[in-house]
């Protein structure tokens, strides 16, 4: 049994609370007290002076499959043999000894998505992991959590540039829309003992089913009208990953029950897709509703960004709560994974940062990370 009395901090549900005992048991939060006397066998450790947060969470990164510092050996997050590689899974590429790991341990991030890259319109299975371990299945909170697929500039230049199918914006999406049709019609005939088994139908059936996401890369503001018409067509669930221009249509966006993962927002406008991007998008999805998360996109930023990301959403319009349950329980219902995550409260897996003193101010910073109850920094 751990326990940290004189808790004081964000619950990631927009509270901030003080005095408080956490109790925690086999990996949970058993419970959370105003007053709670330790057996004699529990480690304590006295929080007095520090502050609290669930451990946070970036539902966009290519930690274990685009390796630091290792080349072109380390980048696995690409398969650009074809425009639709749905058949693939990131858990295959993982490697849990990837130094962007331990950085995100040492920064207070104890979940995250990792995924394949946007080179290709569906680019395979994507993976939930804890940031602590050796062998990824054991790290794994949910796989597949959604199916990558990608909208814009990447899919153009990195197969129209080999002469096919998209070389628009109008290919990506028909190729998305066929790929997603035709696993509409795999399907009906594998229910009735007609079709062989097909790795990639099945895995696009998964979303077709509701049995997880498309998670789709969209930078631009018809990118992103785009992958809502097709969400109203084939009547799936999706989520906008990037969504930077959202600021320019936001009430559109939330007309249509999408979470989106905004980021990386700390970089340079490097391309076309990021002309418009800025630090108004993430007050402006929240005056209008729209839920959103924060993302580094790591190795694009480094994840040890993500805090140094909210604290910038705050700078430009963001409350404090905003930005922390954009960093906790709102990356958890992103990822459907808020049962186990992405807040303090009984029953949720043991995952507390112990910061210095505010996280919003940049001179503070992490000192121990909890992963379900675990010291892991």
């Amino acid at each position: 049994m751990l326990v940290f009395k004189n808790a004081s901090g964000y619950d990631g549900l927009g509270q901030y609370f003080e005095g408080k005992v956490i109790v925690t048991e086999n990996g949970k939060i058993k419970d959370i007290k105003d007053t709670y006397d330790a057996p004699g066998d529990a480690e304590v450790v006295d929080l007095k002076g520090k502050v609290v947060s669930p451990g946070l969470i970036d539902v966009h990164t290519h930690l274990g499959v685009f390796e630091e510092g290792k080349g072109p050996s380390g980048h696995d997050f690409n398969e650009t043999s074809d425009a639709n590689t749905a058949q693939i899974r990131a858990i295959d590429g993982v490697n849990p000894f990837d130094v962007g790991l331990e950085d995100a341990r040492k920064f207070g991030v104890t979940t995250v998505q990792t995924l394949p890259g946007s080179a290709n319109v569906i680019g395979g299975e994507m993976v939930v992991i804890k940031t602590v371990g050796t062998v990824v299945d054991q790290m794994v909170v949910r796989e597949p959590s959604g199916l990558k697929a990608a909208t814009g500039e990447n899919p153009k230049r990195v197969h129209g540039g080999k002469g096919k199918l998209p070389t628009t914006r109008m290919g990506v999406a028909a190729l998305l829309r066929q790929k997603l049709h035709e696993a509409q019609v795999y399907m009906e005939k594998r229910e009735k003992g007609e079709a062989d088994y097909k790795l990639e139908l099945e895995n696009i059936t998964k979303v077709l089913k509701g049995e997880m996401p498309l998670r789709v890369h969209a930078h631009r503001a018809e990118d992103i009208a785009t992958v809502l018409r097709i969400k109203r067509e084939f009547e799936i669930d999706v989520t906008i990953e990037h969504g930077t221009e959202g600021h320019l249509i936001p009430e559109f966006i939330a007309e249509h029950d999408v979470s989106v993962a905004v980021g990386p927002t700390l970089t340079a406008r490097s391309k076309v897709e990021l002309e418009n991007r800025g630090w108004e998008t993430l007050p402006t999805y929240a005056k209008h509703g729209v839920p959103f998360t924060i993302t580094t996109d790591h190795p694009v930023v480094p994840i040890e960004h993500l805090m140094t990301s909210a604290i910038m959403g705050v700078k430009n319009g963001l409350t404090d709560q905003e930005a922390m349950k954009a960093l906790t329980i709102n990356g958890a219902k992103h990822l459907g994974i808020e049962d186990r995550v992405g807040s303090l409260e009984k029953g949720k897996d043991a995952d507390l940062v112990i910061w210095s003193g505010d996280p919003f101010d940049l001179r503070n910073k992490v000192e121990v990370t909890y992963i379900e109850g675990k010291k892991v920094n």
